[in-house]
């Protein structure tokens, strides 16, 4: 799982550093001080769980928790046990106070795994038969056939995504991220936080967008550096 630290004292996002490291199925992406200082970064990257204090400058992190994206899990790190209420209201996977016992930050970890394991499960429910050309999409109580190259590209909406074709699009249960992870690599290039493009279907691009048919799809910060490292790598030498 990959997490992030939100924490405006550095000694507590040492400490929750060290215990992250101890834990093989996580990967610490950043340590931020403050909600206002990973808020873009959360815009422009998945992130899997939020170690989350709650009295911080600014935005405190109960306010945080309810701008973050519903798949990213949290668990808050707090000085405080008063806010173990509030924490249940943005559906927080569990509530740790400082000093953080780390048998209890394991707990809490192992928690969020489970969590994520049943999300991941309920989004592959949505997709079967996936083979080299095609794959079946339950939509409205149905799955349809949906042929691999046809797909001009994938927009991710909340816990939904719709995959765009010529003509027909279909809505499904699902977070783009896991969308993307069952399609080939080799064919599928995520190009922004929202957006998996078919790369056989881009028409043209620019330093900022890419062009399919009458569809302008932005190229988030983030990911520019692979795009075009990904189409200017068979460009002809000058």
């Amino acid at each position: 799982m990959k997490c992030v630290i939100v924490d405006d004292e550095p000694i507590a996002r040492k400490g929750i550093k060290k215990l992250v490291v101890q834990i093989s199925q996580l990967e610490l992406l950043g340590s931020f001080n403050s909600a206002e200082a990973v808020s873009g970064f959360i815009q422009t990257t998945f992130v899997d769980l939020v170690f989350l204090d709650i009295q911080m400058p600014g935005i405190n992190g109960i306010e945080f928790a309810r701008s973050i994206p519903k798949h990213t899990l949290i668990i808050f790190t707090t000085a405080y046990s008063g806010y173990a209420l509030d924490s249940y209201e943005v559906d927080a996977i569990d509530y740790l106070v400082k000093p953080i016992d780390p048998a209890k930050f394991r707990k809490a970890v192992d928690k969020a795994i489970t969590y994520h394991s049943l999300l991941l499960e309920e989004d592959k429910k949505n997709i079967e038969n996936i083979e080299d050309e095609y794959i079946f999409v339950k939509s409205d109580r149905r799955f349809f056939k949906v042929t691999l190259k046809d797909i001009l590209f994938i927009e991710g909406l909340k816990d939904y995504v719709i995959i765009q074709m010529d003509g027909q699009r279909i809505i499904t249960r699902m977070n783009v991220k896991n969308m993307h992870d069952l399609l080939p690599k080799s064919t599928f290039l995520r190009i922004n936080r929202s957006y998996v493009v078919n790369k056989n279907h881009i028409d043209s691009f620019d330093n900022n967008d890419v062009f399919i048919k009458d569809h302008e799809i932005a190229i988030g910060n983030s990911y520019r550096e692979a795009f075009f490292e990904e189409f200017m790598k068979n460009k002809p030498s000058q």
